[in-house]
């Protein structure tokens, strides 16, 4: 898939683990970890903006685009 999450690359960098991620945003671990793992197949806006908020970035932050050869 074209698309990249970065959402581990933005947890480290704010120091931030899963679990503490997961109550900020009031979303389960599993759910958080498929997003993590670039499983998931959609994601809410107000998701990401909730995470946006949590870890202080943007959403380009977080996802990354990737034109495929």
């Amino acid at each position: 898939m074209p698309i990249i999450v970065n959402l581990d690359v933005m947890m480290a960098k704010r120091k931030m683990s899963l679990n503490e991620l997961s109550e900020r945003v009031d979303l389960t671990l599993s759910n958080l970890s498929i997003l993590k793992t670039g499983k998931a197949k959609a994601i809410r806006f107000s998701t990401l903006e909730a995470i946006c908020k949590a870890l202080d970035c943007q959403p380009a932050d977080i996802l990354e685009y990737v034109m495929e050869q």
